[in-house]
């Protein structure tokens, strides 16, 4: 059986926030939920979280992930205590059980590093190493002629010589479950910060006679810690660096790999392109030949093969078909569904409606609640008046229909196929198809009126 503990119980006072440090966001997601994430790609049997400060918040944000266990740390008294305090929960049933321990805010050991620590188990102990061209600060891996690791020295502690050690601690191990138990039931907090440490386990496996290996990360990045808003940002920009080059590698063209940030998912086709300074959220799927304009945001949404969005357009929860044109400064909100070679052009905002095959509405329009069908011209100016302050109302508009600019339509309403409203129409009834219709008042021209003039 395998058991993961995650250690989730800090403060983080260093971020200076309300919000506990593992809630803080990698990428768009908790930190925690990183580790999650990662952790559950081994199929574990049983993951514990340990919490502590804002718990009530923490174990809120997780909730709905399955099969998770809580165990709250109060108060802190260090990493061998915290593991302490989920013993009860974890699982044994045999000697090869091992029990991984993991950190909430060393958010991105990849799954690939966490199998390798558990093959260099081998029926032991393994830790998490890394080697750093400047190790200052950080605790010394000690081996033996054999390769085994025979201790941590802490860098206040180090002689000459072990400061000369390139190989650091990360703090994330895994052990038997067994042994785990009773070496956690043996550490002291005879130390400077009156704390049971960890790392102490690896000494007690050493003289116990457990083989104690190390393992390392593909990647430096991978066992950075966040304890400021400092090293948030700096592990941010990694991370989307990382997500920038993966995109590279399936053969999506990032116009600045440096300013592409993902906070979700993002399923690209062949020969996409994506300009400087886009944001994509939750899920989204870009097909075959899809260009994106610079600074456009896109939030769970499907875009279709060969359709254009053009610079500053922001869209969320909507799909749009292909060969369509987005942009510049269009907004697409939830429900919204564009067709094949559909045009949404600048500042024209549409919720909840569907744009048939071809429609067109080029030029400052709201779209709210409406059905409409293909190749229907919407003019500059337009807004479907879906809303009467309590109730929401539906508009039709029929194929091929023209609808002239600065019109109001008031739904609940019909414009038939192939009918015209003319320019300045506000529609209040049904138009027929095929007919023109208009509400404007006769033209006229007030003689001797003038201006008014402000008094002085």
């Amino acid at each position: 059986m395998l058991n993961i503990v995650i250690l989730a119980a800090g403060l983080g006072k260093r971020m200076q926030s309300d919000l506990p440090k593992v809630l803080h966001p990698i990428a768009g997601k908790p930190m925690l939920a990183h580790v999650l994430d990662n952790a559950q790609q081994l199929q574990p049997d049983r993951v514990v979280v340990v919490v502590g400060h804002g718990a009530e918040h923490v174990q809120a944000a997780f909730s709905h992930y399955d099969g998770l266990q809580f165990v709250l740390q109060s108060p802190q008294q260090g990493t061998g205590h915290a593991v302490q305090q989920a013993v009860p929960e974890l699982l044994e049933g045999s000697a090869d059980d091992a029990t991984l321990v993991l950190y909430g805010d060393v958010p991105m050991v990849q799954p690939k590093t966490l199998s390798r620590l558990l093959q260099a188990r081998a029926g032991g102990m393994a830790v998490l190493t890394e080697t750093l061209a400047d190790p200052s600060g950080y605790g010394r891996i000690v081996r033996n002629d054999k390769g085994h690791v025979v201790r941590i020295v802490e860098h206040k502690d180090a002689s000459d010589t072990e400061r000369e050690i390139a190989e650091v601690n990360t703090g994330i191990l895994v052990a038997p479950t067994s042994r785990l138990k009773d070496w956690l039931a043996r550490i002291d907090n005879n130390n400077a910060q009156g704390e049971y440490y960890l790392t102490d386990v690896v000494g007690l496996a050493v003289k116990d006679g457990v083989p104690v290996n190390a393992a390392q990360a593909d990647a430096g990045w991978e066992t950075l810690g966040v304890n400021s808003r400092v090293q948030q940002a700096q592990l941010e920009r990694i991370w989307q660096g990382e997500l920038a080059r993966r995109q590279l590698e399936l053969g999506v063209t990032l116009a600045d790999p440096a300013r592409f940030d993902l906070r979700g998912v993002l399923e690209c086709g062949r020969d996409v392109f994506i300009d400087a300074g886009c944001v994509f959220e939750g899920r989204v799927e870009l097909a075959d030949g899809v260009r994106v304009g610079p600074h456009c945001v896109v939030k769970d949404a499907r875009i279709g093969a060969g359709t254009h969005i053009e610079a500053f357009s922001h869209i969320q929860d909507a799909v749009v078909g292909e060969g369509a044109r987005i942009g510049p400064y269009a907004r697409l909100r939830p429900g919204a569904d564009i067709g094949d070679q559909a045009h949404v052009g600048n500042f024209v905002e549409i919720k909840k409606s569907r744009l048939g095959k071809g429609a067109k509405a080029n030029h400052l329009a709201y779209i709210g609640d409406a059905r409409i069908g293909a190749r229907v011209n919407i003019g500059a100016g337009t807004i479907t008046c879906n809303y009467d302050g309590v109730n929401k109302f539906q508009t039709i508009i029929e194929d091929d229909a023209f609808i002239g600019s600065d019109s109001q339509l008031v739904a609940p309403v019909t414009v038939g196929r192939g009918a015209t409203l003319g320019a300045g129409t506000t529609l209040t009834k049904d138009a027929p198809a095929g007919q023109l219709t208009i509400s404007r008042t006769v033209q006229k021209t007030i003689t001797g009126w003038t201006r008014p003039v402000k008094k002085t």
